[in-house]
């Protein structure tokens, strides 16, 4: 089976319009009892998340009968449903709410993530921007690109290389070790400008367009990179785990670097690591 342009833009509807029917209509409306807390505080799921999430998985297995839908909130429920997903021969990895903190603060800067695999391989990556209404979209081996309804596209491609202190990059560091913490971020007076967007979807879309040059993330979830990832690389750019090994969705640790290319990726490793690893 490949999977088409065509396919992909189906699933980019599907997201749409479960942001226009579940998702932008809570925006700003939640009541206190449709927010609830996960591991903490700052980990939150609303109903927004998981009403979305039922509605596109409901969605993708009528337009892709037989596929392994993977959602945050249901691997929240049940963690073995990861289990077979470097052996399906057609898998969804979701995040419905991307940036969930931001979403039920009523911060416009939140996404909903769509990757597609096959036999462990990630083969598209949507994003959509709900807030703006358009995606970015890419098809491996076959480019990134930011579409609109009205079906305009511009071609995604990733920031020119340039030194480190002329980087703009977002980091997450909130999953390090307690030990790797200061190292961290004791090393950002070393780089232009380090924001945290508490959100991956908006992240992945910065470094794709080359608004940012990087993204250094200390958790791998696959909702939260599987889409990203292959957006970026279709864009141009090069990711590695903190140890240099490649990316796969099913790896579930080893933190990520995303850069413009390998060199750039080893100057980040070492300022934002000084070689701890």
């Amino acid at each position: 089976m490949i999977f088409s342009r065509a396919d992909a833009l189906r699933v980019a509807e599907i997201l749409r319009d479960a942001a226009q029917t579940e998702i932008l209509p809570r925006f700003r409306n939640l009541s206190a009892g449709e927010i609830r807390t996960k591991s903490s505080q700052l980990d939150l799921v609303t109903d927004a998340d998981e009403a979305a999430e039922r509605k596109i998985g409901a969605e993708l297995l009528r337009a892709f009968s037989n596929a392994l839908v993977i959602g945050e909130e249901g691997v929240s429920r049940d963690p073995a449903l990861l289990d077979g997903l470097d052996d399906a021969d057609l898998a969804f990895i979701l995040d419905p709410v991307d940036g969930t903190l931001n979403f039920a603060s009523g911060l416009p800067l939140f996404g909903v993530m769509a990757s597609v695999v096959m036999k462990g391989e990630v083969v598209c990556g949507v994003i959509l921007d709900p807030i703006c209404d358009d995606w970015a979209v890419a098809v491996r081996g076959e480019g990134a690109w930011l579409q609109r309804p009205d079906g305009s596209t511009t071609p995604l491609r990733v920031a020119s290389p340039v030194a480190l202190a002329e980087m703009a990059g977002n980091v997450s560091w909130r999953y390090l070790p307690p030990d790797l913490m200061p190292v961290v971020t004791g090393s950002f007076p070393r780089i232009a400008m380090v924001t945290n967007l508490r959100c991956a979807a908006h992240a992945y879309r910065q470094i794709a367009s080359g608004h940012m040059h990087f993204s250094f993330s200390s958790s791998v979830l696959p909702w939260d990179h599987a889409a990203g990832w292959l957006i970026h690389k279709e864009a141009g750019g090069y990711t590695a785990h903190f140890d240099g090994s490649p990316y796969r969705a099913s790896n579930r640790g080893g933190g990520l670097i995303s850069a413009p290319d390998r060199e750039s990726w080893q100057v980040l490793r070492d300022a934002l690591l000084l070689s701890q690893l």
